[in-house]
């Protein structure tokens, strides 16, 4: 099948209405480019799940609170339609800034304390600008899902609230983190890192581990568990460490006292380059070690799953658990 390219918003309404007429069900994969192997798992959720796979792609300019971090984000329209096209996407809707705000918005869409702490806390009207964007995208889709990954847990509690309060007919569907064999969640901001800050970036990764270890141990003391976690993190002057956080999974609040599921949540500076990761998790987790050191194969037994960074928007399917050799 052929993926088709939309750049107006009353062309994609059309194919949508065309679709409607058919009985045909739609999803909706809201994305900004460079695609990568967790941008594939939610089109191929939408793809099975949906009868008309529709994905989204725009650098939504409300969104990022520093000019030079929009200049810098990566925009590969030809290599994205590449995957879209290998997944069988339907339809995808890439617009100009100018169709999206032909004027300066006057309105937009203010959330409230699911975005106070976290990336909210640092990036002042980001989440204003998500939440703008996606209810625009809404309101042109207007799909029976939307498919959002947790990696983005905030954007996600902030999509659920949004859908919930102003009652938009969507189901949001979560689908889990992807992550390379070594832990580091998948990104488009990846594509920034040199080797040496690639090595770096694990670091945040490992210190959510040890976060989920001492919970695991039996550590029920929010601050105990972020004080052990955030000595994960060496001192390097290429590395900052922005927040890390023990939050509800909900309204993403910050919990002083575990005593169910939480979110354990961190953004790290790796040079010029900010990461964001989370676990979920639940005490007691079991094991003490619910995140295990890479094997020797270089594989983390305890990674959602493995994508080849060289495969680029290509989830690795034949990858499987491997035992750990532990009794």
């Amino acid at each position: 099948m052929t993926t088709e390219l939309l750049e107006s918003i009353a062309q994609l309404r059309g194919r949508i209405a065309d679709a409607r007429r058919a009985g045909r069900s739609v999803g909706l994969v809201p994305t900004m480019g460079a695609l990568h192997a967790g941008h594939a798992r939610l089109m191929e959720q939408a793809r099975a799940e949906c009868q008309l796979a529709v994905v989204s792609i725009f650098v939504n300019p409300l969104q990022f609170d520093r000019q030079d971090d929009l200049d810098r984000y990566p925009r590969t329209l030809e290599a994205d339609l590449d995957v879209c096209a290998r997944l069988a996407v339907d339809v995808v809707f890439a617009p100009a800034a100018a169709e999206m705000y032909p004027q300066p918005p006057t309105c937009g869409i203010e959330v409230g304390r699911v975005a106070e702490h976290l990336c909210g806390r640092f990036r002042p009207g980001h989440f204003r600008g998500v939440a703008t964007v996606v209810m625009k995208l809404f309101q042109i889709v207007q799909p029976d899902r939307a498919y959002f990954g947790e990696k983005d847990a905030q954007q996600l509690a902030v999509i659920r609230h949004l859908v919930r309060d102003l009652n938009v007919p969507v189901r949001i569907e979560a689908v889990p983190t992807v992550r390379e064999a070594d832990g580091l969640a998948l990104s488009s901001r990846n594509q920034r890192l040199n080797a040496e800050e690639r090595e770096l970036a694990l670091v945040l990764y490992q210190s959510l581990c040890e976060a989920r270890r001492q919970m695991a141990s039996g550590v029920r003391d929010a601050a105990n568990v972020t004080g052990a976690a955030r000595a994960r993190i060496p001192l390097d002057d290429r590395l900052r460490l922005e927040y890390l956080e023990v939050v509800d999974p909900e309204d993403m609040q910050p919990v002083e006292r575990i005593d169910g599921p939480v979110l354990v949540a961190g953004a790290l500076w790796v040079g010029s380059t900010r990461l964001i990761d989370n676990l979920l998790c639940s005490p007691p987790a079991g094991r003490g070690d619910a995140c295990v050191a890479p094997t020797e194969e270089g594989r983390d037994e305890e990674t959602v799953t493995g994508a080849r960074s060289a495969d680029r928007g290509t989830p690795d399917h034949e990858r499987r658990r491997r035992p750990s050799g532990r009794p």
